[in-house]
């Protein structure tokens, strides 16, 4: 790479990725629990796709009874302390809270989530559920990301034979590889995995379905699959120059930040990343912490149209990033390296059928922005080679078809829940996900019999 930003010092790279929001100590914990009206209706839990019971947790907090609160919060999410850190709480629970209407700061729930689920890592995991007996049946799981092990951890407790298959070398999906260091680190993501391994789940990583085992093969193993496989195919821009050397894939560059070896992550002084949701606000900011003198946002449309979160936006500003709004690129430029950014300025045309305006290039407005390294982050999409060798299975929208209520596909040996249904919202809704596809699993297996086999006790 041309124009490698200088490397930094261990203790400059530690400062630029400490966490954006330090645990609680214990008092702290008790003094913002005790904030908790304890609403009747719980709008907070409400606003939570997992429907954690907030109140209850929080209360056992003020109270000293740590165990009891992680248990509370472990029976509705799986990867709990993932979302308390990763989360975007102030448009969920948080954003939920009747603090808000009186102007006030509304409860820190994230942070008193992620408070109890540390204490319980930090105890070792007391057991608080025990896995129901056998029951026979054996469940195959494609995919160790949150919806499969929240799917996996389940199905376990319900007495099924549950087995992970997992392409990396780490399980943990994008809880592992895809969130920046600044909010969660990779341990924490595989500490959550341990759980889930301590209910009798087995997951073998660089397993690659279709390639290491033949879908044929796991559909004779199993009785059902679950896919939990992600988006993990990067969407072309298909411009001129997309292929340079210096022009990397948001995830991918994430992945290789994630690992915490910072000096081996080599970053251009000129920074642009084309896009402008919360991935692509990850990457820029990364980018930034790394050393990089100059990061920019390319996006075609204005700012009410960008879906990253008001956070995530104002994180942005704060690490001095530049946003070109309603900009274009149509071609990248190098010899043989990424050397500029050729852009179109747009404007918003009429509003369509669904109200989303039109979009026109502005004649003769082209420009071009010197960088040294670009990275893409405009969407994921399903690896649709793998699931065209899956019987019957139908791809709708870019997205695995489901039946919303038991998250059964057409083919129904096989369900699905994740990015490859929603095309990739939030980790919790991927949790959500993996739950109602286990239960949906063992209403398509034993039907009626399974109404009181949850298998958790205390």
């Amino acid at each position: 790479m041309k124009n490698i930003a200088p490397k930094l010092t261990p203790e400059q790279y530690e400062q630029n990725f400490a966490e954006l929001h330090p645990p609680f100590t214990s008092n702290s914990a008790v003094a913002e629990a005790n904030r908790c009206l304890y609403c009747f209706d719980s709008p907070c839990m409400k606003a939570c796709p997992t429907h954690i019971d907030i109140s209850t947790f929080i209360k056992k907090i003020a109270t000293g009874n740590l165990k009891g609160s992680a248990k509370t919060i472990l029976e509705s999410n799986w990867v709990a302390l993932t979302c308390a850190k990763a989360c975007p709480v102030d448009v969920l629970c948080e954003g939920a809270c009747v603090y808000n209407e009186r102007g006030e700061q509304p409860i820190q729930i994230g942070r008193l989530q992620r408070y109890a689920i540390d204490w319980y890592f930090e105890q070792g995991m007391p057991t608080l559920f025990t896995p129901a007996p056998k029951n026979g049946k054996t469940i195959g799981v494609i995919g160790a990301g949150p919806a499969g092990l929240a799917c996996a951890a389940e199905l376990a407790l319900m007495g099924y034979d549950v087995t992970i298959y997992e392409a990396k070398d780490k399980p943990g999906g994008l809880d592992t590889w895809g969130i920046a260091p600044y909010k969660m680190t990779q341990a924490d993501s595989l500490n959550e995995v341990k759980l889930i391994e301590r209910f009798g789940v087995k997951i073998k990583t660089g397993v690659r379905i279709g390639k290491n085992l033949s879908v044929a093969e796991l559909e004779k193993r199993h009785d059902a699959v679950f896919l939990g496989l992600g988006l993990p195919s990067p969407t072309r821009m298909h411009i001129p120059g997309e292929d340079l050397p210096g022009v990397y894939d948001a995830l991918e560059f994430i992945e290789r930040v994630t690992t915490r070896n910072w000096k081996s992550v080599d970053v251009g002084n000129r920074v642009a990343v084309i896009g402008a949701g919360n991935t692509a606000i990850d990457a820029i900011t990364e980018a930034k912490r790394l050393g990089a003198e100059q990061v920019m946002i390319i996006y075609r449309r204005s700012r009410n149209e960008m879906s990253a979160y008001d956070f995530e936006f104002e994180l942005a500003k704060h690490d001095g990033v530049i946003f070109h709004f309603l900009t274009a690129p149509i071609r990248i430029l190098g010899n043989s390296h990424v050397e500029a950014l050729e852009c179109t300025r747009m404007k918003l045309g009429e509003p369509d059928a669904k109200g989303r305006r039109a979009l026109e290039p502005i004649p003769n407005s082209e420009f071009q922005l010197p960088v040294d390294m670009v990275i893409k982050s405009v969407g994921q999409k399903a690896n649709e080679s793998f699931l065209s060798e899956i019987p019957n299975l139908r791809i709708q929208n870019g997205q695995v078809w489901v039946d919303p209520e038991t998250l059964q596909t057409s083919n129904p040996k096989y369900f699905a829940g994740g990015d490859c249904i929603n095309v990739g919202k939030e980790v919790v809704h991927a949790a959500a996900d993996g739950k109602k596809a286990a239960h949906g699993i063992d209403k398509c297996l034993f039907s009626k019999e399974s109404v009181n086999k949850s298998g958790k006790h205390g």
